[in-house]
């Protein structure tokens, strides 16, 4: 029996404000644990929130993004649950009335197209966390650390429109990107700021019902969802083919083991028992409000793409790889208008655009590095652009300034000051090594001479050999023609 998969998935991304969703404790949580908090977000008696204005603009500006209709009026429920780290044993969230629903985002798979739906987008509060300290029976204890209780959420929830592990990949990509062309939130995995649940069913192909689901939790990479999903895909179709049955349950991931086990069942869906939030007044929004802020939203991953093809010149490839990364689109723009002060655009565009992904990406991500963190600067890597272009160094010397660069953040052109790496451009010195390779190489002239023009390039490398790569490539092939009577 064939099945299908279904998937949907759950995204808690948090916002990027300097303070709490409805107090003015810092959002740090890389801190002193307990060390930013107040009696509003540890809940003590009396104290009442105040929403976070910036928070209204940030979900506003993603639901613009992700094609959302947005709700005039929206309301804040309490969602009730006992758990250590959750002080006030409930939580500020939106149940009924969020304040974005239906709307959807475009991936790309394969060079195919597919739009999957957003079924909602609304804010919350963060909870705490715990920390387990397990030793003895003796001391076998938790502490929590209440930094993170607070701080807030956007809670981004998909249709169940996607039918593979690769689907689910590309969305959350693309949804990352979204999210941090916005600078609406950092997006950090690692640090809990970029949170996916996936929930995942098989079906019988041509079955409208969806199956028995599992939430799969505790994935910190892109690559780590879609590794859970591929493996969960395996697990339920090798159940549901020898006839055993699929429990509905919660199921944490182990990035070590590369597998998935049961953390708790859930025969029955929790009663949060939601109600309307009576401390928070509804959130009102004016359609000059909204107005205002599609007004600042900045150029998107897609429409910088398509600049990208258009203005630039750049394959479709490359302009994915750049666009994918806001901080690298921006290192390219600017390096390539730094580049622009010496050289046309034109000239410039494609060469940046191959050092970009191909020598810098190249060794930063064997450094596990990002290009925040590039020794390299845009304006250095425009400067040794336009040092190859203007025929100052070759590009084969280019690589070595490069590498010095890399190590020292040297400016390129002081490297090549120092290191003695202009490239010879002077005719007759080219002539006159020229001249000695054929002498030297008879049997490269005579190859060539009998048609063999890759015999060419041996006597090119003999030049380029006794240059020590200073000579211009263009200039020796020229030359050698000449001499050989081509």
């Amino acid at each position: 029996m064939e099945f299908e998969t279904i998937i949907g998935l759950e995204v808690h991304a948090q916002l990027k404000t300097s303070s709490k969703l409805f107090c003015g404790c810092p959002t740090e949580i890389n801190v002193e644990p307990n060390s930013n908090i107040c009696p509003v977000c540890t809940g003590q008696p009396g104290v009442l929130p105040v929403l976070n204005r910036k928070v209204v603009e940030y979900i506003i500006k993603t639901a613009v993004a992700l094609n959302c209709s947005i709700n005039k009026k929206s309301i804040f429920a309490r969602k009730q649950y006992f758990y250590p780290d959750l002080p006030k044993n409930y939580q500020i969230s939106q149940y009924e009335f969020p304040v974005c629903e239906h709307g959807f985002l475009e991936i790309t798979l394969n060079e195919s197209k597919k739009k999957i739906g957003i079924t909602r987008i609304h804010l919350e509060e963060d909870a705490g966390k715990l920390l387990h300290a397990i030793g003895s029976r003796e001391l076998d204890y938790s502490l929590v650390d209440y930094n993170r209780t607070g701080v807030p959420l956007m809670e981004i929830v998909s249709d169940a429109d996607l039918r593979s592990p690769e689907e689910a990949y590309e969305y959350l990509s693309a949804l990352k990107n979204i999210l941090e062309y916005l600078e609406v939130s950092d997006c950090n995995m690692e640090e809990g700021k970029f949170r996916c649940d996936a929930n995942i069913s098989l079906r019988p192909v041509g079955q409208k019902e969806y199956g028995v689901k599992t939430e799969l939790k505790n994935m910190n990479s892109l690559s780590g969802v879609r590794d859970a999903l591929k493996y969960e895909v395996v697990r339920q179709s090798e159940n549901l083919g020898s006839g055993q049955k699929i429990v509905q349950e919660t199921r944490l991931w182990d990035a070590e083991t590369k597998s998935s086990r049961s953390m708790r069942s859930k025969e029955e869906a929790h009663d949060y028992r939601y109600f309307p939030e009576p401390d928070l007044l509804p959130i009102n929004l004016d359609e000059n409000f909204i107005e205002g802020l599609k007004k600042t939203l900045p150029e998107l991953p897609k429409q910088k793409f398509n600049r990208f093809v258009k203005e630039f010149g750049l394959s479709e490839y490359d302009a994915k790889v750049i666009t994918a990364d806001k901080y690298l689109a921006d290192f390219y723009e600017n390096a390539l208008k730094e580049a622009s002060k010496e050289v046309s655009v034109g000239d410039a565009s494609k060469p940046i655009a191959n050092w970009l992904t191909t020598e810098l990406m190249g060794k930063l991500n064997a450094s596990n590095k990002t290009i925040k963190e590039s020794a390299v600067s845009s304006k250095n890597l425009a400067e040794l652009v336009c040092l190859i272009i203007d025929g100052t160094i070759s590009g084969k010397i280019g690589k070595t300034v490069f590498e010095e660069m890399m190590g020292t953040g040297k400016d390129p052109s002081a490297i090549v000051k120092e290191k003695g790496l202009v490239q010879i451009s002077d005719q007759a010195a080219i002539k006159k090594l020229c001249g000695e390779a054929v002498l030297e190489n008879p049997k490269a002239v005579e190859e060539f001479r009998a048609g063999k023009e890759r015999a060419l390039g041996a006597l090119v490398g003999a030049v380029m050999k006794k240059s020590k790569g200073k000579a211009n490539p263009q200039l020796v092939n020229e030359i050698l023609q000449k001499l050989l009577g081509k």
